[in-house]
């Protein structure tokens, strides 16, 4: 892969390079665009870690991609800045390279469904449920189609969103230029891949899938644009954009740190041990602060983030050869010298934060949420001769997911996860709360 090619200003979309403006570049408009987009501010309303919290120190979804945002936009530069003297790249700039990564950072989980991973869990059950159900008198959709939904992915979801849902009346949706979708694309493949073939290339960009079959062309088109090296002729499997490394080292580390810091705010975690965790990184006198309790958690979460931003870009720097020749495929977090620390903390979150009786109470209720939803849904869309609830269900769809005479059984079922997934916490039991009588 070639850095010149790689850092593409082509729009998804448009056929034409735009004017290149200096004051306001391409990469900046992808951010600005992402920024204003509906599904990114929805995740004000999306959980993190701690479902429906009304503790305001507490992180949403939205507050997490805004600080992914800055550490890529910071890893971007350092990179950047290096990679522009060592290739003697022309009419690039280490702020291009930070500017992508803040735009993917900013929509990296633009496609999460409400109630976090568990949503994602709630959805994919629901389904293999329901069609199992609905199967018996023959395939509904291909097995291609079935795989999206069997594992239904957040990551595939955000690619729709940015190149479909987000302006669904423009060719390419919110027309993003293919460097940033690129970057965006954490697993560069599709759904359904034969286990041999998966087995030939073992690797962190083949854990999930990241598109589904709706917008395959799509992906390919972004792919050849920025010249993504093809895994397989026979599947749509690329090796990752070497920028995605970055973003998502950006997220493990932010994910890291701060789940620690909010574990502690929420009275989960107790000062002295999340003082000493995030210590042994940033390695500093603590006794040049003073300050409350919160204040030197803070403190410290900041110097450690900032320890592990410059160790992780001279990762990459020194991967870069085998990044670009497509033979690395690894957590950039995962060479840190700081990993030992960073599983410490990771087995400390899971088991006080994370296990928590509180928010696994609600992460309960939020996949009976999603899950009866989405089987009312799809019974009342993909029925024949529908039951009266059906029929009046399909009025709740919103005029974007009303289904049309001509859509397929797929196209049916996208329209009602588009609809599911793009809920708020909030939207999401409340709307339950109506249908079950329990709230009016």
């Amino acid at each position: 892969m070639e850095w010149q090619q790689l850092l593409s200003r082509k729009r998804l979309g448009k056929q034409q390079l735009e004017e290149h403006q200096f004051e306001r570049t391409s990469f900046l408009k992808d951010y600005d665009r992402i920024v204003y987009s509906t599904a990114f501010r929805r995740l004000k309303d999306k959980t993190q870690v701690f479902p429906l919290s009304k503790n305001a120190d507490v992180r949403t979804r939205l507050i997490h991609s805004l600080e992914v945002s800055c550490v890529g936009r910071s890893l971007g530069r350092m990179v950047g800045d290096q990679v522009v003297k060592r290739h003697q790249l022309q009419a690039i700039e280490a702020a291009d390279f930070g500017d992508i990564l803040s735009a993917a950072c900013l929509a990296h989980d633009i496609g999460n469904p409400p109630f976090g991973h568990a949503g994602e869990d709630a959805i994919q059950t629901a389904f293999q449920k329901w069609y199992a159900r609905k199967n018996r008198s023959g395939a509904l959709i291909n097995p291609l189609e079935k795989a999206d939904f069997d594992r239904f992915e957040g990551n595939a979801q955000g690619f729709r969103i940015l190149t479909r849902l987000g302006l669904p009346h423009r060719p390419g949706g919110l027309q993003l230029t293919c460097a940033t979708l690129a970057t965006f694309a954490k697993y560069p493949r599709e759904s359904f891949i034969p286990q041999r073939t998966l087995a030939r290339h073992p690797g962190k960009s083949l854990q999930k899938y990241g598109f589904f079959q709706a917008e395959k062309d799509l992906f390919t088109e972004v792919a050849e644009t920025v010249g993504l090296i093809r895994r397989s002729p026979k599947v749509a499997w690329w090796c990752r954009h070497p920028l995605t490394f970055l973003m998502e080292a950006a997220d493990d580390l932010c994910y890291s740190i701060v789940d620690l810091e909010d574990g502690f705010h929420m009275g989960y975690l107790p000062f002295g041990a999340v003082q000493d965790k995030l210590q042994s990184i940033a390695d500093i006198e603590l006794n040049q602060y003073e300050g409350s309790p919160a204040e030197t958690i803070k403190r410290l979460r900041a110097k450690a983030i900032n320890r592990l931003v410059k160790e992780v870009a001279q990762i990459f720097l020194d991967h870069e050869p085998d990044i670009l020749a497509g033979k690395f495929d690894q957590s950039l977090v995962g060479l840190s010298r700081f990993s030992p620390q960073l599983k410490e903390i990771e087995t400390m979150t899971t088991n006080a934060v994370f296990h928590h009786p509180n928010v696994v109470r609600i992460k309960i209720a939020g996949f009976e949420v999603l899950g009866d939803l989405l089987t009312d849904f799809l019974t009342a869309v993909l029925e024949k001769q529908p039951r009266p609830k059906g029929k009046l269900l399909k009025f709740m769809l919103p005029p974007e997911h009303q289904v049309a005479p001509d859509d397929d059984n797929y196209s049916k079922i996208l329209k009602v996860t588009d609809y599911i997934a793009g809920m708020t916490d909030l939207q999401a039991t409340l709307l339950y709360q109506q249908l079950r009588g329990i709230a009016l």
